[in-house]
């Protein structure tokens, strides 16, 4: 591994989009950027889905062998408001990297410029305001699948960027129960491991600090924070919603360290910037007895083979 600068500044955003809607969302993206920037963030991370939300308890009409126009309707709505990339929604998310010279990663529901599909995608913008990386979740989980495809442009599975601190790359959500896409990253050295998600549950801090020691890597775990009441109140799927409790989803934002330890402690429910300053020697350090793509692999009997090409 390449030397590395020391010290890294992380801003965790936890955060509710405007559900629904693009534009606003965009706008409060920009203003936490922006806000991020003035704490001096140097890497600033988003959760999975953010533009234009996750629309968790929505089924969209979708049942097994059928589909209800009022779902189709809700569907459209959100279709509207994913976010072709590239596109002027793109480029002002680069500008406001630029703005703050710090790299930022957010989760969109991407929108295929040739086809009707969407895709649950993730963005890491330079601190030149380029975009840099795109990765589409290669497996949406259950019932995300109503939403989502899969992932099936090689350039966009297992991204690395080379930063200061080293490659930085991401999985979103449920893709880090996948061995294999973990081990993608594994092997492409990564210092610092994203995961944008969506999930506040115990369990979920099990397997961020289960990461953190298997890659002995900084995992950067960033969730949402959004209500019941924060929907649209003319979605057509309003019984859907109604049964679903109130606090839907109430973060856990943290770092863990490269041996499965809180950098800080998970934020529970409420929005924040959270900004953690990560030590990058601790990488090295932490890979002298155990190194997953190095000395404590067998290339000679353990091949993971990935197609990229």
């Amino acid at each position: 591994m390449k030397n590395l600068v020391k010290n890294c500044k992380m801003a965790l955003i936890q955060a509710a989009p405007i559900i629904f809607d693009k534009t606003a969302t965009l706008d409060k993206t920009i203003k936490k950027i922006m806000d991020a920037g003035k704490k001096g963030a140097q890497f600033i991370v988003f959760p999975e889905s953010y533009i234009p939300c996750y629309p968790y308890g929505m089924t969209f009409g979708f049942t097994t062998g059928s589909r209800t126009e009022e779902g189709r309707t809700d569907w459209k709505r959100y279709y509207d408001n994913s976010v072709i990339v590239p596109s002027a929604d793109t480029e002002r998310i680069g500008k406001a990297a630029a703005a703050v010279h710090a790299y930022v990663s957010i989760g969109i529901t991407e929108r295929d410029a040739v086809s009707c599909t969407l895709y649950c995608t993730n963005l890491i913008f330079s601190p030149e305001g380029a975009l840099i990386a795109k990765h589409r979740k290669i497996k949406p989980t259950g019932a995300e699948r109503y939403i989502w495809g899969d992932s099936h442009d090689p350039d966009t599975y297992f991204p690395v960027i080379d930063t200061p601190w080293g490659p930085v790359g991401s999985l979103i959500c449920w893709e880090n129960y996948m061995p294999l896409a973990r081990a993608a990253l594994y092997q492409k050295g990564v210092s610092i491991y994203l995961a944008p998600n969506t999930n506040d549950n115990p369990e979920w801090q099990d397997t961020i600090k289960h990461i953190a020691i298997e890659g002995h890597c900084y995992v950067i775990n960033v969730n949402q924070y959004f209500t019941k009441t924060m929907y649209p109140a003319d979605l057509h799927c309003i019984e859907e919603l109604a049964v679903l409790k109130n606090d839907i989803c109430i973060g856990g934002s943290c770092v863990i360290d490269p041996r499965g330890h809180y950098v800080n402690e998970p934020v529970w429910n409420i929005e924040e910037t959270i900004c953690v300053d990560l030590d990058m020697d601790t990488v090295p350090m932490s890979r002298m007895e155990f190194d997953a793509a190095g000395h404590y692999s067998r290339p000679d009997i353990l091949e993971l083979v990935v197609h990229e090409d």
